[in-house]
This record gives C-alpha cells, structure tokens and sequence, in this order.
C-alpha cells in the first residue's frame, strides 16, 4: 500500500524485453537505501516488485496484464518516473491509501495557468467519473490529488508549485495519457451498497465510519 506522496523522481536507464515481460532499469537516488528484492514500489502509481538493485538503480517487471491497463509499454528510456515505497507502518500517514493497482487510464485535455498553481482537466471512462466526488482523492500517475472539479466525462486537478516541483506532472501535456486509481474506500462503500442496497440502514452506514 502507498500514500500517493512521491518520494523521488527517477530515469528509465534501460528497456530489456524477454519472452513478452518488460524489465525497466530505473536510476534513483534515495529510495534504494533501505530496498530488498521482492519490494514493492510505485512507478507512475503501478505497483512493481523489485528483482534486482544497486544504490543507484533498481530493476522492475511489467507483466502482460500490467501493460494492458497502463501506459509502461510505452515509456522509453530517458523518460522520467514517479517513485514510491510502500508506505512504512512506523511513520506518519500523508496523501490518502493507495494500492498502486491502475483502474484505467485518462488523457489530459486542457492545462491552464494561474498565479499560484496549474489547473490540470482530465477525461475519464464513465466508470472512473462514478467513483469520484468532488473534493475527494484521486491518483494521478501514483500522486494523490484533490478533486477539484467533476464533470460527467472529465475532472480537474490543481498543481500547487510543490507538487510540480517533485513530480513528473508539470511535464505533462495535452494529449499525455496518465494511470488514474480512485479511492479503495469508495470503492468499499460502493460495493457493500450494490450487494445490500435493500438493507442499508442509517446504523450500518454509521458502523462504516459514516
């Protein structure tokens, strides 16, 4: 699990593609101080397992179904990364929880600037759109994000000067496609009204933290 806050920016070194799996080689800084293989880390808010790393780099796979529910097929060498460990139980808890499991896909269509941030609209399925609520949490390529506007095929989201600043984001433009995940809780609540919608009751939506 992750919290959407990114730690570090990273550079796929290298591409190595064996028997349809995808190995990226990606240069890092801070987040391989305390790695061993087997862990798990965000890229771009895609869950990877590490199998091999040095203090410099580490090495992923993207497997088939990774790659059809993402956009890491297309990711070439050079290109800059979101990074994230998963988040450690002795510490404080930032962003919002994240499985790292991309629900889909969306493509950015306007990004307009303001004074002190940069308002970022983003078209997404219906089925994405129905699991957001204006001023809930959304994951943009592994960023947790505020909604701050939610239309019937599109959302905005602000980049305040951090976020650009320690994030791919500010890079992207019109056209880039981006992995959305929506709030697991959401989805929860989502699901427990579809299976017991004749018996919710005022008591249950309270014994769930409502």
């Amino acid at each position: 699990m992750f919290t959407g806050i990114v730690e570090e920016i990273g550079t796929v070194k290298n591409i190595r593609t064996h028997q349809s799996v995808r190995t990226l080689d990606i240069a890092c800084q801070t987040i391989t101080e305390d790695m061993n293989i087997g862990d798990s880390i965000s890229v771009n808010g895609a869950c990877l397992t590490v199998i091999d790393f040095t203090s410099n780099y580490f090495s992923v796979q993207v497997i088939k179904g990774t790659e059809d529910k993402t956009y890491l097929s297309q990711i070439n060498k050079n290109d800059e990364v979101n990074l994230e460990r998963a988040m450690s139980g002795n510490g404080r808890f930032g962003g919002h929880f994240v499985l790292g499991h991309v629900d889909d896909k969306g493509v950015i269509t306007q990004v307009k600037e303001t004074p002190n941030s940069r308002i970022v609209s983003i078209k997404a399925s219906t089925n994405i759109i129905n699991q957001m609520v204006k001023q809930g949490s959304i994951t943009v390529d592994g960023v947790s994000l505020t909604i701050f506007d939610l239309r019937h095929d599109s959302f905005d989201i602000h980049l305040i000067p951090e976020t650009r600043r320690s994030t791919i984001l500010s890079s992207k433009q019109n056209g880039d496609q981006v992995h959305l995940e929506t709030d697991v809780l959401f989805k929860y609540v989502e699901r427990m009204i579809s299976r017991n919608e004749s018996e919710l009751t005022l008591d249950k939506l309270r014994a769930f933290g409502f």
